[in-house]
């Protein structure tokens, strides 16, 4: 149970920032600040455009492995662009669980 109080001064620029980031993790003012003193890591909640992209990325990197597949007997540096391309893009959304 919290029960002790403190007070941190602040200007209203760094307040409204904080107050952005602990809405933008999901999470109230008082446990983001707590979470950043003992250096826990935040992480923020995705929007629905962020997560509509994730799943663009997933399904062009799906693509992109299938399509250097069919390639890699017929034109092997070819297949070899297009894998690059795809492990590029997973790269991309290793990113995002960050």
């Amino acid at each position: 149970m919290k029960r002790e109080y403190i007070q941190v001064r602040c200007s209203i620029y760094e307040k409204k920032l904080l107050q952005r980031r602990a809405a933008r993790a999901g999470i109230s003012l008082s446990e983001y600040i707590r979470a950043t003193a003992f250096d826990k890591n935040i992480v923020e909640r995705l929007t629905a455009e962020q997560l509509q992209t994730y799943q663009m990325l997933v399904q062009y990197k799906n693509n992109f492995s299938r399509i250097g597949n069919m390639f890699r007997k017929r034109d092997p540096r070819l297949a070899r662009e297009v894998q690059d391309l795809a492990r590029e893009i997973r790269e991309h959304l290793k990113n995002f669980k960050k």
